[in-house]
């Protein structure tokens, strides 16, 4: 059992999928039978057993990838409706869980209205996942989404998906075969997620809106190793004026998701700060007990595992 500082254990990434919504996707995106659909689909049995096991109080719980992202407009808000109020019947009132809405990007401002009818259910923001129908998610179309989000001073967490048809073939196609996870965790999830992050400070998105909060996963997806070198690139002379840095630092958060490594941790550490780092596992994708398990032994003070195990969470996301 996990021993765990005086605080309880907020987990912030951890999955679940929708039957209707699952039913949309298609090829290498599709569902499988097995133990992780199993988990995916389960609310009441494994996954309160594992959470207890591994000593985890709560999980906010989101659809996993590629979530709403690749529904067409003409069906995206009323279906995206539909998973969001079956995931908050299963949240309201439960103490274990809370939650993270899905929107219906091909719809903007459809989705701008979905975020806040949802949070005044209690869903404590909403998780994008990928490329939304091909586009990356600082295009200017979809900033009524963050101009809401910054509106009810909720985070938007940005979540992996597949690469692109064409990156997928001209990155990955030489090894996919025999190393399938390279154009997914291993690498693809985090070139594409890490690029649209940079994307987004670039896109000024946070000029406009600078009380905008983003949460990516799996610490940071490579950027807090980067940033210095991002930033000062960036500085060098022929380019438009921007501090990356202070953008990064200032308005992302990060999570532990699926990377529990000492020397990584302490440098999100040492460049975003304690305040901004939150707990999350993954799950079911990665299993409950390596990171709990982890935490335990991390080389910071109880006061600084307390704040990221579930007292940022808890100021973050108002729990």
């Amino acid at each position: 059992m996990f021993k765990k500082p005086h605080c309880p254990v907020i987990a912030i990434e951890e999955h679940y999928w929708d039957e209707e919504l699952a039913k949309t996707y298609t090829g290498g995106e599709a569902g499988r039978p097995g133990e992780q659909s199993k988990r995916l689909h389960d609310f009441d049995t494994v996954r309160i057993k594992e959470m207890d096991e591994a000593g985890i109080d709560i999980q906010v719980i989101s659809h996993g990838a590629p979530s709403t992202q690749k529904l067409p407009a003409d069906t995206a808000a009323t279906l995206a409706r539909r998973v969001n109020d079956r995931l908050h019947a299963v949240v309201a009132g439960n103490r274990r869980f809370a939650a993270f809405a899905a929107l219906p990007t091909a719809v903007p401002e459809a989705a701008a209205d979905e975020l806040e009818r949802t949070v005044k259910l209690g869903f404590k923001g909403a998780m994008l996942h990928g490329l939304a129908n091909g586009t990356f998610l600082d295009d200017k179309r979809f900033w009524p989404i963050y101009a809401r989000a910054e509106a009810l001073d909720v985070p938007i967490y940005l979540h992996p998906s597949l690469p692109n048809a064409d990156v997928m073939r001209i990155y990955y196609e030489d090894y996919v075969k025999d190393f399938p996870m390279v154009a997914r965790p291993a690498w693809g999830y985090t070139v594409e997620t890490a690029t649209l992050a940079i994307r987004l400070v670039l896109s000024g998105v946070f000029e406009k809106h600078p009380k905008l909060k983003i949460i990516l996963g799996h610490l940071g997806e490579t950027l807090p190793f980067l940033v210095w070198r991002i930033d000062q690139a960036l500085a060098r002379p022929g380019q438009k004026s921007i501090s990356f840095r202070d953008i990064f630092c200032g308005n992302f958060y990060i999570t532990t998701s699926g990377n529990f490594s000492n020397p990584a941790l302490l440098c999100c550490v040492m460049e975003m700060g304690i305040d901004h780092i939150l707990f999350a596992v993954d799950w079911p994708f990665v299993m409950n007990p390596p990171a709990t398990q982890w935490m335990e032994g991390v080389p910071l003070c109880d006061e600084d595992k307390a704040k990221i195990l579930s007292g940022n969470a808890k100021r973050l996301l108002r729990m």
